[in-house]
Order: C-alpha cells, then sequence, then structure tokens
C-alpha cells in the first residue's frame, strides 16, 4: 500500500501515442501524481517496470509483442510489487474476467469520465481493487460450486499446461518433463480440445483464471 502523504509513481501503457499523452496531461496536473515513464508495447513495459519500480501500472489490453494480459501474468509470476490497472477501449466480459482472475487490482474503461480514471488509479495505489461488482460475483458463484476446468486434465496433461502457463516452450517442456517435443504436442492438442482454447496463451488464461496450481490440488482431492 501506497504511503498516504507519498507521490504516487505511475508507469503508462499503450500503443496508442495520443492515448498516453492525454493520460499523462490529466495524472500531471495531480498534486500527487507523477508519470514516471510510459511503454508502448508490452515486452518494453516489463523492462520499465524492472527499473523503475513505479507504485502502479496503468496498460492497454491491446498492445504489441506482448498484450495487456500476458504482461499481467508475467508481473504476477515475477512477483513483481505493483499495482495493476487495465485501462481499455472495450469492456468485452471475457477479458475482463481474465484480468480479475489474473489478480488485476483495476479496471477502467477509456470513455469513462476523466476524474473517475484518476480515482481508480489513486484508489488502486492506496490498496483498493477497482472492478465492476458483477465480475466478482460471477467468479465467486463459480468458485462456490466447485466448477474447475482443469479438473478434466490427466496429472500429466496439468504437468504441461503449468509449464506452458509459465511461458516454457515446447522443446522446454519436453527436457522438463523427460519426454519426446512430439509428445508435448500430443498433450496439448488434448489439452485445448478439454479446455475449448486453440492456443498456447488462452490455455495459460485458464490455467490462471481457474486458479493455477490452487486449482490442480484441489482436483487431484
Amino acid at each position: 500500500m501506497t504511503d498516504l502523504n507519498r507521490t504516487i509513481r505511475v508507469v503508462l501503457a499503450d500503443d496508442h501515442e495520443l492515448v498516453l499523452e492525454g493520460l499523462r496531461g490529466l495524472l500531471e496536473r495531480e498534486s500527487d501524481m507523477t508519470v514516471v515513464a510510459t511503454a508502448t508495447d508490452g515486452e518494453s513495459l516489463l523492462a520499465i517496470i524492472e527499473r523503475e519500480r513505479p507504485d502502479v501500472v496503468v496498460m492497454d489490453l491491446a498492445m504489441p509483442t506482448r498484450d495487456g494480459l500476458s504482461c499481467l501474468r508475467e508481473i504476477r509470476r515475477r512477483g513483481m510489487p505493483v499495482k495493476v490497472v487495465i485501462l481499455t477501449a472495450f469492456g468485452d466480459g471475457g477479458a475482463l474476467q481474465s484480468a480479475w482472475e489474473m489478480q488485476a487490482d483495476g479496471f477502467a474503461l477509456k470513455t469513462d469520465p476523466p476524474r473517475q480514471t484518476i480515482a481508480t488509479i489513486r484508489n488502486v495505489a492506496h490498496g483498493q481493487i477497482v472492478f465492476p461488482r458483477v465480475v466478482r460475483q460471477a467468479t465467486d458463484a463459480a468458485h462456490a460450486q466447485g466448477h474447475s476446468l482443469l479438473s478434466r486434465l490427466t496429472q500429466r496433461e496439468r504437468d504441461v499446461l503449468r509449464l506452458l502457463a509459465e511461458g516454457m516452450p515446447n522443446a522446454q517442456i519436453a527436457e522438463r518433463l523427460v519426454v519426446q517435443e512430439s509428445t508435448v504436442k500430443y498433450h496439448l492438442q488434448n489439452i485445448f480440445q478439454k479446455l475449448g482454447v486453440t492456443n498456447r496463451t488462452e490455455a495459460a488464461q485458464v490455467y490462471y483464471r481457474e486458479g493455477g496450481e490452487r486449482s490442480m490440488l484441489n482436483a487431484d482431492r
């Protein structure tokens, strides 16, 4: 949680310069906020977070090299001590749900009034979670019912999915599990089919949305 008397250090990430400059202008007028850096792609954003150690990162979902959800997943995997606010033009239900499940701290639409967006950033910096109530309710209901897509997977498929979610390519997964790369590809085909996804990114999103290793442990009970 940020000290209430300390300036909130913010990093902005969006692939549209106009959005970056507009948001920077808004925040720089706030006496308790300062923009320490901006990024226009996901890889640059991760490097900037490592270097600047900001209090809050405000990022779009659609960015080159790494999209917002991929960045969020990597931020949490590395244990970076930064609050994350997703700022996007579209209130897509699936993306919103994924952001919540992957532990984003706040969500705002680019169409929201500027003061509302600033308030979201400030509240998140001070330790609050700012998300539409309907998203939290839907997630809580799903968990209460005990439904988990990961329970459909075999133990070896879970191992493959966990390593995939950590960002490993097929060759590295094969080496870690001491199997052929063709075996990994076979498992991935089954994983995609069982989870109802079409690619690695979507599979990783399901993994984190369903609670990752914690959910897999529960599936074994």
